[in-house]
């Protein structure tokens, strides 16, 4: 562990120390005042899409889990995006998009005060973008909130997860997106490359899906007496697998989308997104066909996910063959990554969370700095002439990210655990959080609970 918290203090430390650097206030890196009305038909389409893979999620990690908590399941997707629309209105946009103090975080131009419904008096649309991006805005902080619920699933409070929802949609997520989301974040002025949010939005909900998951511990079960880890199978592949495709739809919006303009290149970013979703696919079935002898459903759809989330930092600035290499890689690393997580570092994370959102995002945001293609956009990785500068930036990102998302929620976790608590007791585990978090059945007139 002494590695991890050096690496801990040396991130930190290069977060803090590096911003003074851009030390003067910038104004705030408001959207255009003009936009086409196909601009706005375009990003609230696309917002919608995303709002949608919401239900995605839910139907994945409710798959993936047991009967007695997938009504809980649903309860946390659906409340972590009902606090999070209220803290993002009051706190997290203006945190994220108002301008900068140091280059680490907004402070001003709360859509609240400055966003007007009607025509600006010069007739531009200014006020009116204000509310569409604000909303496409808002689904991307829901995805990074949401991701977490499912490596927690089966073991934790209502009440737990609905302030750690509050928090990190107010706060945790918000400082880090204004680093490189917002044009005069500190990250953003290095040329920190991250299109459509690998880093901002994945690896922010995988590593705190981490910090959750250890802090919960494994459920009751995972684990024998000596220590080997046992399989909980999920009660419902075919939700999982109709829960990928949702999401898979849904990364139509999140990348596409993330131009926030009716432009030609959103048809290249959505081949992209294709390819690489395909190819993470078709390598994690076949390194765990190899590894087992059967083409297991649940590390294949897994697989489709990794290649997506490893994608979705360059979609824009990379190659299609490249985003099939970048697929490839993702379906590899996810299978390695659960079954390291599973068995070595004994984390228990019931759907993979950790895995295909945080170690895949890491990921796909540094083979940006391998494949990035200024052709494209952006600027040259290291396979085509850029030298390793690109790929260095990335990864102080990655690494500064990591510490500030692995720090915060460690401590919100910790401060969750020591007043209302943050694990449910045996005896409700064993039962089901249907039943005793809900006072009812996802599935009435069926014995869903056993002793284990």
């Amino acid at each position: 562990m002494k590695w991890v918290i050096r690496m801990t203090v040396f991130a930190v430390s290069i977060a803090v120390l590096l911003p003074a650097l851009f030390a003067e206030e910038a104004v705030a890196s408001a959207p255009k005042e003009l936009h086409s009305p196909a601009d706005f038909v375009w990003i609230m389409v696309t917002a919608f899409l995303v709002f949608f893979m919401q239900a995605g999620f839910a139907m994945v990690e409710t798959g993936f889990t047991r009967a007695k908590n997938a009504g809980n399941i649903m309860m946390k997707n659906l409340f972590d995006f009902c606090m999070g629309s209220i803290a993002f209105f009051i706190f997290g946009y203006g945190i994220m998009f108002g301008a900068t103090r140091l280059g680490l975080f907004g402070t001003t131009d709360f859509l609240v005060s400055h966003a007007s419904p009607q025509p600006d008096a010069d007739g531009g649309n200014g006020g009116l973008w204000q509310y569409a991006y604000f909303l496409f805005q808002l689904v991307f902080a829901a995805t990074a909130a949401t991701i977490v619920s499912g490596a927690m699933a089966e073991r934790t409070k209502f009440i737990a997860y609905l302030i750690y929802s509050l928090v990190i949609s107010a706060v945790i997520y918000p400082v880090s997106g204004h680093w490189i989301w917002n044009a005069t974040g500190w990250l953003a002025k290095l040329g920190f490359q991250d299109f459509a949010g690998s880093t901002v939005v994945h690896m922010v909900g995988g590593v705190a899906s981490m910090m959750g998951a250890m802090f919960l511990g494994p459920r009751y079960g995972k684990y024998g007496p000596d220590g080997r880890a046992k399989a909980i199978p999920g009660h419902n592949i075919p939700l999982a697998a109709l829960g990928v495709f949702i999401l898979w739809f849904g990364w139509f919006g999140f990348n596409p989308g993330s131009t926030t303009a009716a432009t030609p290149s959103i048809a290249f970013i959505a081949i992209n997104t294709n390819l690489a979703a395909a190819a993470g696919a078709l390598a994690a079935m076949a390194l765990i066909w190899l590894q087992t002898g059967k083409p297991d459903v649940s590390m294949s759809l897994n697989g489709a996910l990794a290649g997506l989330v490893a994608i979705t930092a360059g979609c824009n600035f990379v190659s299609p063959v490249s985003a099939i290499i970048i697929g490839l890689i993702a379906g590899v690393v996810v299978v390695l990554s659960v079954q390291f997580f599973d068995f070595v570092l004994k984390i228990d994370d019931p759907v993979g969370a950790i895995s295909v959102h945080g170690v895949c995002g890491a990921l796909g945001t540094l083979l940006v700095g391998v494949f990035g293609n200024a052709k494209f956009g952006g600027a040259n990785g290291l396979l085509n002439g850029g030298g390793f500068k690109l790929l260095g930036i990335q990864a102080l990102g990655v690494v500064s990210v990591m510490a500030w998302v692995f720090v915060t929620t460690g401590i919100l976790f910790f401060i969750i655990k020591k007043t209302v608590g943050l694990r449910v007791s045996r005896e409700e585990e064993l039962k089901g959080l249907d039943i005793e978090e809900h006072g009812m059945e996802s599935y009435s007139g069926f014995q869903i609970f056993r002793n284990q």
